[in-house]
């Protein structure tokens, strides 16, 4: 990925210095309790991640692979699914021996709030061309559901009524190539700041010339030099909404010609246009009942959200948090009402 060093502010509107996840509604997905205060430099050939700044992220791997073995990025949804893009498996063999690391910064030092586990099962899409990258999507079940906690957190799946095209803070991250020729995959989580491209421009004879589908998502800049590249497939684009902190997961990474070139930017795959594939595979909403797919709805008139739950309209299920961090953050939470009774207390003589 050659990527800008910017980074999103996790603004903190509570009384008490604690984290976020732990004041917000139980299974509330999108949010970054880890994340830093945004950076200053452009470096092109790739902008460092600080730990946890995108707790969804993960690295699928090959274990039978030089090195890391990472081959594609994703995100993990609900404790036991991982969305990510089908083209990452085309060559795929012994799927269920790989294995999907989650709340990694450094693939090479894994450190305490790493989880790994195993693929169970995988689903691509059934209409998933690899000639034309139509419908590059596919869910990867886990053996075992995974604990969220600082470093692990969902991402939010947008249904049909997100505007996408009205949101503006938007970032892709991964482990990708950080040379804008390709090259191999980097040992530590890149981030960048990308904004979304109209489509039809996109799709414009100088730029993709039809070659973007309807359910395709283009982000970037018009002059590249920033992008998404080789090893980052599968992962995150994901835009924060425009009237709180959380993110929402928009688009996965899928394919682009070259990286960081001039009216060539990142093609993504729409989540919001497989909303409803997705909850189908995940077995949260009968096959022969799934209504159409959803289209993102085309309006300028400003929408109050709630915050975004992995349980919202009955479709994922919620990421327990660790028990040991909710104790923690009680504790915390008494020690401090102790220490602002004791000095709002009155004085006795």
């Amino acid at each position: 990925m050659t990527v800008d060093a910017a980074m999103v502010t996790f603004s903190c509107k509570r009384q008490l210095s604690v984290p976020c996840t732990l004041t917000y509604p139980r299974g509330t997905c999108g949010l970054r309790p880890m994340a830093a205060q945004p950076g200053t430099s452009r470096v092109v050939g790739g902008t460092d991640a600080q730990a946890g700044a995108w707790p969804w992220i993960v690295s699928i791997q090959d274990p039978w692979r030089a090195g890391t073995g990472h081959i594609c990025g994703g995100s993990l949804i609900s404790p036991r699914w991982v969305l990510t893009a089908a083209h990452c498996f085309v060559k795929a063999r012994h799927v269920n021996a790989w294995r999907v690391v989650i709340g990694a910064t450094h693939l090479t030092q894994l450190g305490p709030d790493t989880q790994v586990r195993n693929i169970k099962r995988l689903v691509v899409h059934e209409d998933y061309s690899s000639v034309w990258e139509r419908n590059d999507i596919a869910l990867l079940e886990l053996d075992q559901p995974v604990q969220c906690g600082y470093h692990v957190q969902l991402a939010c799946v947008p249904d049909a009524s997100l505007r996408v095209s009205e949101l503006t803070n938007c970032y892709v991250s991964g482990w990708g190539s950080t040379m804008a020729r390709a090259g191999g995959p980097t040992d530590v989580l890149q981030e960048a700041k990308v904004p979304l491209i109209n489509v039809h421009l996109c799709n414009s004879s100088r730029w993709y010339a039809g070659a973007v589908h309807p359910h395709n998502l283009c982000a970037g800049y018009p002059w590249g030099g920033i992008d998404t590249c080789q090893g980052d497939s599968g992962g995150p684009l994901v835009c924060q909404d425009n009237n709180a902190e959380y993110f929402w997961l928009v688009g996965v990474t899928s394919w682009g010609r070259g990286c960081a070139r001039a009216k060539r930017p990142g093609v993504y795959t729409s989540t919001q246009h497989f909303y409803d594939w997705i909850l189908v595979q995940m077995g949260l909403l009968p096959a022969a009942t799934a209504p159409p797919r959803p289209r993102p709805v085309a309006t300028s008139t400003p929408l109050q959200r709630p915050p975004p739950t992995p349980a919202q309209a009955g479709s994922f299920t919620a990421c327990p948090f660790p028990r040991q961090k909710l104790v923690e953050f009680f504790k915390l939470l008494q020690e401090l009402l102790q220490v602002l009774w004791g000095k709002k207390a009155p004085a006795t003589a």
